[in-house]
């Protein structure tokens, strides 16, 4: 049985859309100039509240929930609208004002002047982002799970509130946009220190509930506080509601969730984000935790292809989850191809087109391996275990049984044993032992002495592909990730063979 908060499903034409922009619009998606799992994963295209097209690319699919890095943003903004309504706090409330044992000494004057107003806009007078001070954590880079997880140091101070109210404020809160996930954290922890309950417990009841979001999951800090500006694990079609829930000014279903007050002022151009920005849809002003863009649309969005992006005038959400490196060519291909085909009225059937574009949606895949089943020197390497020069990955030795229809990835640390599965010539779903986190993989032998693994993880943003160079009993692992943080990290391990 359907969800009763489920969206109900139409067609393009039904909606006012050509079918086939949408197919071009995938087309386009799909091209892939670089790294081949630099893509998108799925994506729901609603108009007038309903989905007019959505599609996944295997081995992604509707049921799985995704990490949404910085689109946790608009969610947390959500909280303080529903706060603001209950009376718990205003905007123009001090920040010092919720952690008063928290506080420096002596505080500075622009600390002193710090308002709920510019945690929410991205304006907190810090001249550059505090949020590696604040989190205080190196990102660990994991053969398997690519996932750079955030830890904390050794001997730093769990306590997160305390160090951003210890770190200078450089200009007058209110004069300088910079993006700041620490800032967003603060937000999470004026909730928790008001309501006693994480925002996650908070938001349950008041929004996630009535929304029909499902097992919501929220990364938290040392001490259980919500990360609040990333750490959010939901659906795409959750991703959808909500984005329907602000097109319709604070409406879903019959039921008032956030006051349409609040929506004007959380998605309106608060700050003016052209001093730190450079891409043409992220100069446009920034709300409280959203994004304006061009074509008068705003949208919230995170890491590497998560995307709620809201076209009010076309009555249009598109909501997307992916792995690329440049956003900002998404949002272009949208603007290209989507935008002009949105028209007033419907369309007239188009079956050909329908057909064509259904076809395409059903056989929607990531780039497979491209290869043998198999190579001559599959039977020599086979079951070999090969040990690992170097220290940073953490692993001490890889295995592979080979096979032709299916193969086996074991990888050996100071933890134990692990295995991934791998298929040919389809997607092998299963688990990473690390953290049982689902992933799939494919695998090809590229060359006599080059065996390739596609690995994607399919709730998270990491698709690396793993290249095993075998020559005279050695090594040579490529480890090359279809995203990253900060410089690029495609990298070779030498490996030797255990006698």
């Amino acid at each position: 049985m359907a969800s009763q908060t489920q969206l109900k499903r139409s067609n393009p034409e039904a909606e006012g859309i050509d079918a086939t922009a949408v197919l071009n619009f995938i087309h386009a998606l799909e091209q892939h100039p670089g790294h081949p799992l630099d893509a998108m994963q799925g994506f729901m295209l609603l108009r007038h509240g309903h989905v007019a097209a959505e599609g996944w690319w295997q081995p992604y699919a509707p049921p799985l929930p995704h990490q949404l890095y910085s689109l946790s943003k608009s969610f947390t903004s959500s909280a303080i609208g529903l706060a603001v309504a209950e009376g718990l706090l205003t905007v123009d409330d001090s920040i010092l004002s919720f952690f008063p044992d928290d506080a420096p000494a002596n505080p500075s004057q622009n600390l002193k002047a710090m308002r709920v107003r510019h945690l929410l806009s991205m304006n907190t007078g810090h001249h550059e982002d505090t949020t590696e001070r604040v989190f205080q954590n190196g990102r660990s880079l994991n053969l398997l799970s690519m996932t750079m997880h955030g830890q904390p140091n050794g001997g730093g101070d769990d306590n997160w509130p305390r160090v951003f109210l210890s770190l200078p404020v450089e200009h007058e809160p209110g004069t300088w946009f910079v993006y700041n996930t620490a800032a967003t954290y603060m937000l999470s922890a004026i909730i928790t220190k008001l309501t006693g309950e994480s925002l996650l417990d908070y938001l349950r009841p008041r929004l996630f509930t009535p929304l029909g979001i499902e097992n919501p999951n929220w990364d938290s800090d040392p001490r259980g506080i919500n990360i609040g500006g990333s750490g959010l694990h939901i659906t795409l079609e959750n991703i959808a509601h909500f984005g329907q829930m602000y097109l319709q000014k604070g409406m879903w279903q019959g039921q008032r969730i956030l006051s349409e007050a609040w929506i004007a002022e959380a998605t309106q151009a608060t700050s003016d984000n052209s001093n730190t920005q450079t891409n043409p849809d992220w100069v446009v002003g920034y709300g409280y935790q959203f994004w304006r863009c061009r074509h008068n649309g705003y949208r919230g969005d995170g890491a590497f292809g998560q995307y709620c992006l809201l076209l009010p005038e076309q009555d249009v959400v598109l909501a997307m989850i992916g792995g690329v490196r440049d956003m900002q060519v998404i949002l272009d291909k949208v603007w290209e191809h989507l935008l002009p085909a949105l028209q007033a009225e419907p369309l007239p059937a188009n079956s050909s087109a329908y057909d064509a574009l259904c076809d395409k949606l059903t056989s929607l895949s990531l780039p497979l391996s491209v290869g043998q089943p198999s190579s001559p020197l599959a039977a020599q390497v086979s079951g070999k275990t090969f040990h690992l020069e170097d220290s940073e990955l953490q692993l001490a030795s890889v295995a592979l049984e080979c096979g032709e229809e299916q193969s086996k990835l074991i990888v050996r640390d100071g933890r134990g044993e692990y295995a991934i599965q791998i298929g040919y010539g389809a997607w092998q779903s299963g688990h990473s032992d690390y953290s049982d986190e689902p992933v799939a993989a494919c695998g090809a032998w590229t060359a006599v002495n080059t065996y390739e693994i596609r690995l994607c993880y399919t709730t998270r943003v990491y698709c690396p592909i793993l290249r095993f160079h075998f020559a005279d009993d050695k090594l040579q692992l490529e480890v090359d990730p279809n995203v990253f943080w900060g410089l690029a990290y495609t990298r070779t391990i030498n490996g030797c063979l255990y006698l």
